[in-house]
């Protein structure tokens, strides 16, 4: 491709809105540009990297069995209603109405299409095992868009889902898209981590997500520095203290903390280690008010939280329900004399293994040194696992430590079971006979976040850094003053019809701009292979190659540039 023949649409400065790199360099770079909030239109360059995804996809989705279909994006009402996700999925769902006033919404994803399909159309346990999926344009309507393409409301979206005859089959499917999944971001050049994954609105039995690690993701992602675990940190296992709890070896006391109401504030009045304290946070749920007890230096595990038996549906408490349950202010609350048929007391592992630890006293300006479950308090109710784990907990699959890293999410895989068959009455013939509803499993990849994130893992000062497999074309060929010089812009038609021979993607820089903007705009756009012919190296008879990670260029004999352009993209 000739540059001159292109659409470069660079920007010196990008909107003060852009907040994280991606966002930036694809508006500088003309990859993008914004419509309206999560509204963005792709440019020709931006295209060029999403055809690149796509292909990868699709071989890949090909290649693993899945059959490529294209359902509306545009949903009645009644599929959503079978399934209760017309309610459930709240505001995110964009609904409108035709001109007969019929419902509809713009749908976020497909189970349910794809299933009405399999009921019309998957007879017999015979048609099974199948994988549908497609590439389409999806929306959400976020909150708070940001990030760019990141967390955008209309965004691009690979969606599978397979159907098989009973539970081996399904676990199959499932194992067959993680592989390809593995197969696809591998090929895309990209650092990443399929983790173990809480199935969240989707439902179902089994979730991993795949995540490219950048330190701006928004998921924090707990592994092993000695095995392969690795999950979300709202998954991750915090395990239980492998002592046993100590012998009391204080007294309980009870001193005064007049305004310190936080664990961090009472640490530092009394000089204790944060870890010493306890704190409490109080719900409700199932018409009762519950006491959740976690270590002062740990953080509540919202999505634990929900799983923990008798808190499904949880919310926090009131002022009122506190003052009525634990007859103390919020802030200076504890397990010592409550009234436990009024509240119940549920203890993270953590703090169910501590002694002489320090809690609210249920009193204003008041805290309790010296506290032991079984002398000072009944032992929890229940103890669970509640909180988030943290770097140097032991990993949850006995080897090793665990670190945490910070991810994007680009991929998910959903094992779901029957959820969406059951409800929708989506069966098929067994070879028994019987009727049974479809083992399902669900497969989504963001597509134009791939882009974003590949981006925030693959930049500079300068600009953008593409793996080649993403890269919107392979080699730069930048021609010195060619409007000066004859030789020069004959060397750059020879380098890029050589090029070109060999299936090599090119684009020539034939705009006739200074050399520094050039050079600028190949760096910022990303190209990951750069020739730069000038009049000066060509009276010796070489050429200079730099790919956008080297610290500084290589002289080339001319004659032999694209073989060595070649060896380096074979790297």
């Amino acid at each position: 491709m000739r540059a001159s023949q292109f659409f470069l649409a660079t920007l010196k400065e990008a909107p003060q809105e852009a907040e994280l790199p991606s966002h930036k360099l694809m508006l500088r770079g003309g990859l993008i540009r914004k419509l309206g909030s999560g509204l963005y239109s792709w440019l020709p360059l931006g295209m060029r990297v999403l055809h690149k995804v796509e292909r990868v996809i699709r071989e890949e989705m090909d290649a693993a069995g899945a059959l490529e279909i294209i359902m509306p994006p545009v949903q009645p009402a009644e599929l959503w209603q079978e399934t209760g996700r017309w309610e459930l999925y709240g505001p995110m769902m964009l609904r409108i109405k035709d001109r007969a006033e019929r419902e509809f919404c713009y749908a976020p994803t497909a189970e349910e299409v794809v299933t009405d399909i399999a009921r019309k159309e998957l007879r017999s346990y015979r048609q099974l095992p199948v994988n549908f999926y497609q590439i389409q344009t999806k929306f959400r309507d976020e909150i708070r868009p940001r990030f760019g393409v990141l967390r955008a409301r209309e965004f691009s979206m690979k969606d599978a889902y397979s159907f098989d005859a009973d539970e081996a089959g399904m676990l199959a499917s499932y194992r067959k898209m993680y592989d390809a999944y593995v197969r696809i971001f591998t090929r895309l050049g990209l650092k990443f981590r399929p983790v173990n994954a809480d199935t969240g609105e989707i439902g179902g039995v089994a979730s991993h997500e795949f995540q490219v690690l950048a330190d701006s993701g928004e998921d924090l992602i707990a592994y092993s520095d000695a095995s392969d675990y690795a999950a979300n940190v709202e998954q991750a296992e915090a395990l239980a203290p492998a002592a046993p709890r100590a012998a009391p070896a204080q007294p309980m006391k009870k001193d005064p903390t007049p305004g310190t109401s936080t664990c961090e504030a009472v640490a530092r009045l009394w000089n204790e280690p944060l870890s010493r304290t306890v704190k409490a946070i109080l719900l409700y749920a199932n018409h009762r008010v519950h006491m959740l007890l976690i270590r002062g230096d740990h953080s509540l595990n919202e999505v634990k939280v929900g799983k923990v038996q008798g808190l499904k549906g949880w919310r926090w408490a009131s002022d009122e329900e506190i003052l009525h349950a634990a007859d103390g202010p919020a802030g200076y609350l504890g397990p010592v004399g409550l009234d436990r048929a009024k509240i119940s007391v549920i203890a993270d592992r953590t703090v169910a293994a501590m002694a002489d630890f320090i809690c609210g006293a249920n009193e204003r300006d008041f805290h309790l040194r010296g506290v032991n479950w079984g002398r000072d308090c009944p032992e929890p109710d229940l103890v669970a696992d509640i909180r988030n784990v943290v770097e140097g907990d032991p990993s949850p699959d006995g080897k090793g430590r665990l670190a945490i890293v910070r991810g994007i999410e680009v991929g998910h895989v959903f094992a779901l079971g029957r959820k969406y068959s059951e409800a929708m009455g989506a069966t098929f013939a067994a070879e028994d006979g019987t009727q049974k509803p479809f083992e399902m499993g669900c497969y989504g990849i963001g597509v134009t976040r791939i882009v974003g994130a590949a981006i925030e893992q693959n930049h500079d000062e300068k600009g953008i850094i593409w793996p080649d497999p993403m890269a919107p074309f392979t080699v730069a060929v930048i021609p010195m003053g060619a409007q000066k010089s004859e030789a020069v812009r004959e060397a750059a038609e020879k380098v890029y019809a050589e090029l070109a021979a060999a299936g090599v993607e090119a684009l020539l820089d034939d705009r006739g701009e200074r050399p520094g903007v050039m050079l600028a705009d190949q760096e910022l756009v990303g190209i990951p292979h750069r020739v730069v012919i000038g009049e000066r190296g060509l009276k010796e008879g070489v050429v200079e190659y730099q790919h956008r990670r080297d610290a500084e260029a290589t002289k080339v004999p001319l004659a032999g540039v694209v073989a060595h352009v070649r060896g380096r993209i074979a790297r």
